[in-house]
């Protein structure tokens, strides 16, 4: 059955009103393959998968299953042909356990009508297996960390019998332990003959995990391959329609004085003693693995955490931070670690989300607001940082998620800070839009604003840093400069606190 297609989907038209999101495009899908989806957001790749799980049916064209077309069907008749979706964002009914959570409305009953647990248990207990995965079925899903959570999704979905899994970003939270796991299981799952869809940004995880990759631009098919007959310059060429020959565009840029030097800041048990300094125009990369502590520390700095001790100096004087107000009159600003969660605010305008933080500047004398200012700001910051959006009245739910994290520097940028605070600032980006913001940050540091940029991607860290800080386990293992001879096996090392050095 090897090369057999499962799914064929051919000539697949979507239209929204006043937008043809996809053009006509294909995807064939082999049984017991993994295949890979690419391309940038706004490509295509998410509405195609919502018409093939039954959320939007599409405009025109044809989608064949197990060699049957099928054709206006629900999400739940999608899962009885086989068909199923692990979404990027796993939303878990928290305080119920594993078990009520895999057979969640299709529970086993007694004679009474009432639920079998005790069926329920050992049929939650069998599925496990298929995964390897040896929690007790009733431990309650609030416990778990987002790795399990996502391997009862995986489970849940063998539940149904699934022949197609979709996997939509599924490493975007995990470890580097956590992915390989989640890796192993894929890589079980296709020797079993179950066939996988693949959405990643990361490169390197197509090229490690994929059978076949296909690419869509701007809602059309661009074309289809054996992963290993394509280079990562090809790849990247043809999600982007161009040579993308600088990921990590780095300039030289002249790095002056201490701007900012944080002696001995402690936070609880979550990390201890961090001590460091970061100079007006440059780049201070902070690495680790999960749980390292690199996020508690920025935010402890911006004072959304309260400090149990250590000082902050600011030019050479300590610096009292309780709260973002106080940061933000520091000169401070922090682009947090999750734009959807605590960045952007999906239903308003990008005019709204880019000034919320700037407010009281357009408050006139009068109470009223100074609407006229606000929006040749906001349009000058679209257009230097070239964030694609019809009009700055769009919401910015609506935007792709490299132009909501553009939106989201612009709000910063606009408090005029000089210490940028940048976690995970290309997280769940395509490959185009990533180079850009990395093309800012560099532009940025070459105004003389000191940035400190935590990234869980160590090529992003070594290509945009000039010194890195290494954590591992609340602690501060390394403070190292940026050279050519520095490899990702010696940040691993100082990351999993094998090597100690500060500097």
């Amino acid at each position: 059955m090897e090369d057999k297609d499962i799914l064929i989907m051919k000539d697949i038209v979507k239209t929204f009103p006043g937008v043809k999101a996809l053009k006509g495009v294909e995807l064939n899908v082999k049984y017991g393959e993994i295949h890979a989806l690419m391309g940038e957001n706004g490509a295509g790749k998410s509405t195609l998968m919502k018409c093939l799980i039954g959320i939007h049916p599409p405009t025109s064209g044809q989608i064949y299953f197990e060699g049957n077309q099928i054709e206006n069907y629900s999400t739940a008749e999608a899962l009885k042909m086989g068909i199923a979706m692990i979404h990027q964002e796993l939303s878990p009914v928290e305080h119920r356990s594993i078990m009520e959570n895999i057979w969640l409305g299709r529970e086993p009953k007694t004679k009474l009508g009432l639920v079998d647990h005790k069926k329920m248990y050992e049929m939650t207990k069998d599925v496990l297996k298929l995964i390897d995965f040896n929690e007790d079925p009733k431990t309650l899903m609030v416990s778990l960390t987002v790795a399990n959570m996502q391997m009862i999704e995986i489970a849940k979905a063998l539940s149904y019998n699934a022949k197609l899994i979709i996997m939509d970003e599924p490493t975007s939270a995990l470890t580097n332990k956590e992915i390989d796991q989640l890796f192993s299981i894929m890589k079980r799952l296709r020797e079993s003959g179950k066939s996988i869809i693949y959405i990643s940004h990361k490169l390197e995880e197509i090229f490690e995990i994929s059978d076949r990759v296909t690419i869509y631009r701007d809602g059309q098919f661009i074309g289809s391959k054996p992963t290993s007959d394509i280079t990562t310059p090809e790849l990247i060429k043809m999600m982007v329609g161009r040579d993308v020959n600088e990921m990590f565009p780095k300039v030289v840029c002249d790095i002056g004085d201490v701007k900012m030097e944080v002696k001995d800041l402690s936070l609880g048990r979550k990390f201890n003693n961090v001590s460091f300094t970061v100079r007006k125009g440059e780049i201070l990369g902070i690495a680790g693995l999960v749980g390292a502590g690199r996020t508690e520390v920025i935010e402890t700095i911006f004072g959304i955490r309260h400090k149990s001790s250590g000082q902050i100096l600011i030019d050479g004087k300590e610096v009292r931070i309780s709260t973002p107000a106080d940061a933000k009159r520091n000169k401070m600003a922090l682009l947090t670690e999750d734009r959807r969660i605590t960045g952007i605010i999906p239903m308003l305008s990008v005019l709204q989300n880019v000034m919320i933080a700037s407010i009281s500047k357009y408050i006139k004398k009068t109470g009223l607001l100074n609407h006229k200012q606000a929006i040749q700001d906001t349009n000058e910051f679209v257009k230097a940082i070239s964030i694609k959006t019809p009009s700055i009245y769009q919401k910015v739910e609506n935007l792709s998620g490299g132009n909501q994290q553009k939106v989201l520097v612009a709000r910063w940028l606009l408090t005029n800070p000089e210490i940028l605070f940048l976690d995970e600032p290309t997280r769940g980006i395509d490959v185009g839009a990533k180079a850009e913001i990395h093309r800012l940050i560099t532009n940025l540091a070459g105004q003389g604003k000191s940035i400190i940029m935590v990234s869980s991607e160590l090529p992003e860290v070594m290509g945009m840093s000039d010194r890195i800080m290494i954590m591992h386990a609340g602690k501060v293992t390394g403070i190292i400069e940026n050279t050519k001879e520095l490899t990702q096996e010696e940040i691993m090392s100082y990351a999993t606190g094998q090597t100690t050095k500060t500097a």
